[in-house]
């Protein structure tokens, strides 16, 4: 098992999960976060003076799976949250030794 987590724009989430649905892949959490990377942030001008803003939001989001569902997850967030702009964000992906599910202590896969 692996938990994709997925860093990005928010106006791409929905269509990110839309795809993975259509997929097979059901089950997410998101939130939302600030973030800077090699943009360093972005600067705005108020009132002027450009000022430097540090972070971008973002929204973080995290998608248990199995190894065989993995490189699927992958292709669809990359396909769907592309823009080809700095600030697409990024994706990492964690081995997951264990998932339980709270209301019937199904384990692993079975909780996915």
């Amino acid at each position: 098992m692996q938990v994709v987590i997925a860093v990005l724009k928010p106006n791409k989430v929905e269509a990110v999960k839309r795809a993975l649905v259509e997929k097979g892949i059901v089950g997410m959490t998101a939130a939302e976060c600030k973030g800077y990377a090699k943009q360093m942030g972005h600067s705005e001008k108020y009132r002027g003076p450009k000022m430097d803003a540090g972070f971008v939001p973002k929204v973080m989001i995290f998608v248990a799976v199995s190894d065989t569902q993995k490189q699927t997850a992958v292709d669809t967030i990359i396909e769907k949250a592309k823009t080809g702009s700095v600030g697409d964000g990024k994706i990492f992906v964690v081995p997951l030794s264990e998932v339980i599910r709270v209301r019937t202590g199904e384990l692993n896969e079975a909780a996915i």
